[in-house]
């Protein structure tokens, strides 16, 4: 199953993507995470970020023949809550490219406060 979190890059530059998830009371998840109070999951906040960071990689020129996957990620920390009616907004920037992948730094924001952050990597689907 594909799908896509993120709605819309808001800015893009040669090292860094600006992109925003708008969270509604319509999407499948929040009815199970939590029932009385809908949250967007932190794992979908790191698949935003993760999302983020191939949108930017694919504009790098020459794109892995391949998907890219997430093959590592590091010091996630979650900060504030995602409701209904509020919008992630997602930055990552490009710390590094090698043969093997890329490494992101990426922050999700909402409302101006952090609600994830953390590193991660992304490389080739070994076929």
């Amino acid at each position: 199953m594909r799908f896509q979190l993120i709605d819309r890059v808001l800015e893009r530059g040669a090292d860094k993507l600006t992109a925003i998830k708008s969270v509604t009371a319509a999407e499948e998840y929040l009815a199970d995470h939590f029932p009385s109070f809908p949250v967007l999951p932190g794992v979908m906040m790191l698949e935003a970020m993760v999302q983020a960071g191939r949108e930017l990689a694919a504009g790098l020129g020459d794109p892995p023949a391949t998907p890219l996957v997430v093959s590592e990620v590091r010091n996630v920390k979650y900060g504030n809550m995602v409701r209904p009616g509020q919008s992630l907004t997602v930055e990552v920037t490009l710390r590094g490219r090698d043969d093997a992948g890329f490494d992101f730094n990426g922050t999700g924001t909402v409302e101006g406060a952090v609600a994830v952050k953390g590193r991660f990597r992304l490389t080739p689907l070994a076929e």
